[in-house]
């Protein structure tokens, strides 16, 4: 039974939902329906469709008691917004239904696993927030909350776990019909860790081992993870909070981190090889995956930055918060590369090419413009003996703000910098990445596809090796588009029109 609380909800973004101008938001791109929307959640494919939950609180874009989001998608770029899924409405989640998934039951029944939020009051009147793992069981319209919750408590943790750092399950059933999942937890000295638990037959849990644990290198607190098979490796992706730098990894404080490695199943032991970041740029946190039909494993991301995220552009002041573009995932050389979707092609309209465009100092070409665009770009030097020192191609331009991509082949950096795109606040504005130079040559040869989506870039660097994203707020009538060259530069170019 639908409870009063979550009828309010829906009741209220159905009405103010009409009030939000459909040029005032990305276009494919998911966005809140109203208010404020923060980690996916619940990324699953069910009854022929994507299902993608998100935390979300409808009443303020800003956040606040969390609910979830549903929006519904064919192709995982146009999406429909259906009924918020849950609300904090039950004594074991009265301050907030937190991050988790879903899978789909035998019964053909959609399963989702969350977590819930009470506040408890300290010794010295202080609350702090109880964290357990709860279920509610669905149709994908509407669900039910299991009459077993919270299915995972404080009895549940390893010794030293937090009972107030305990979320974000990420279920998935196995070959042999069990399942397992894994949440963030950290000690009582808040070093982050991924705890396993398993389950015949996801409702009734048990804790297994603690999967994967931090040491102190990579931040505090780990949430929001997920662990899945990818091209004869294991990857463990998670999003640890207070992260320190460590060269040109791990800027964000809050960010993001990719560990591959091996997994052993019979004993559920997982050994690392590597670490990088997940996306180099300024807005990316909480990814979550789903393994589509087909066999792809897809990534979604929240676009946004915590350290940013109470600025708001006033024209957009009804809704805040969206998904970065589904990615197609790879393991290569040790690494993880992220394509966009290939669905996003079927949405490539009118082209625009150059080849062979030898330049130096600013030049424009005719019909390269857009905000909604999908764009490719090839560099080069003229003369390789003599390599440029900066190339840069500057977007959502006009004669007052512009956001760019520049990249330094001496340094073998590339960066995205919004500093000139209209913010009237002192917030991060740059982020750096190092791209990989095998044999050190700086020769100035970089491929660069850049994805604009109204108020946000995506930048995917030499095939999806990195990646950087950034949301900006300038004026989507802001849609010049620009190249710079330090030097002499051999640029092809390829621009669709997105819609």
């Amino acid at each position: 039974m639908t409870s009063q609380i979550l009828r309010d909800a829906r009741k209220y973004e159905m009405e103010m939902e009409r009030k939000i101008a459909g040029e005032h938001r990305p276009v494919f791109h998911l966005s809140s329906r109203v208010g404020w929307m923060n980690d996916p959640n619940g990324f699953s494919f069910y009854k022929g469709e994507y299902h993608m939950f998100y935390q979300y609180h409808p009443y303020s874009p800003f956040w606040g008691p969390m609910h979830w989001g549903h929006a519904v998608s064919r192709d995982l770029l146009h999406w429909e917004h259906l009924p918020a899924a849950l609300a904090p409405d039950m004594e074991y989640d009265r301050d907030g239904c937190f991050s988790g998934s879903a899978v789909v039951l035998p019964d053909g029944r959609h399963l989702l696993m969350y977590t819930g939020v009470s506040k408890e009051v300290q010794p010295d009147g202080s609350t702090k927030e109880v964290q357990t793992q709860c279920l509610a069981v669905g149709d994908g319209m509407d669900y039910e909350k299991y009459v077993g919750n919270p299915v995972l408590d404080k009895a549940a943790l390893p010794e030293g776990g937090s009972k107030y750092d305990f979320r974000d399950p990420k279920l998935w059933r196995k070959q042999d019909g069990s399942y397992l999942c894994v949440t963030g937890n950290c000690t009582a000295a808040h070093d982050g860790q991924i705890l396993l638990y398993s389950s015949p037959d996801g409702f009734r849990w048990k804790y297994e081992k603690i999967l994967a644990a931090n040491h102190e290198r990579f931040g505090k607190m780990w949430e929001c993870p997920d662990f899945f098979a990818l091209d004869g490796k294991q990857v463990l992706i998670t999003s640890p909070q207070d992260m320190v730098p460590q060269g040109f990894e791990y800027h964000n404080g809050n960010g993001t981190l990719c560990l591959i490695g091996s997994y052993d199943e019979a004993s559920n032991t997982f050994v690392e090889e590597s670490n990088q970041s997940i996306d180099y740029g300024i807005d990316f946190y909480a990814p979550q995956t789903v393994l589509a039909p087909d066999g792809r494993r897809i990534m979604i991301g929240w676009m946004q930055n915590w350290d940013t995220c109470n600025l708001h552009a006033p024209e957009i002041r009804s809704w805040f918060g969206q998904m970065s573009l589904p990615r197609e995932l790879s393991v290569q050389n040790g690494r993880l590369f992220q394509r966009p979707v290939r669905e996003l092609e079927a949405m490539r309209g009118q082209e625009v090419k150059y080849e062979n465009v030898a330049f130096t100092d600013i030049i424009k070409l005719k019909g390269i413009q857009g905000r909604k665009i999908d764009m490719e770009l090839t560099i080069r030097p003229e003369d390789e003996q003599n390599v440029y020192r900066k190339f840069a191609v500057r977007f959502a331009q006009d004669d007052k703000y512009q956001t760019s991509v520049s990249f330094r082949p001496y340094e073998s950096i590339i960066k995205v910098d919004r500093k000139h795109s209209g913010s009237r606040r002192a917030i991060i504005h740059q982020r750096r990445c190092l791209v990989r130079d095998d044999n050190g040559s700086g020769n100035g040869r970089i491929k660069i596809r850049i994805i604009l989506d109204n108020y946000s870039a995506e930048v995917f660097v030499n095939d999806g090796e990195y990646v950087l994203s950034a949301t900006f707020y300038t004026d989507p009538s802001a849609d010049g588009i620009s190249f710079f060259a330090d030097g002499r530069v051999v640029m092809d170019v390829v621009k669709y029109e997105l819609a």
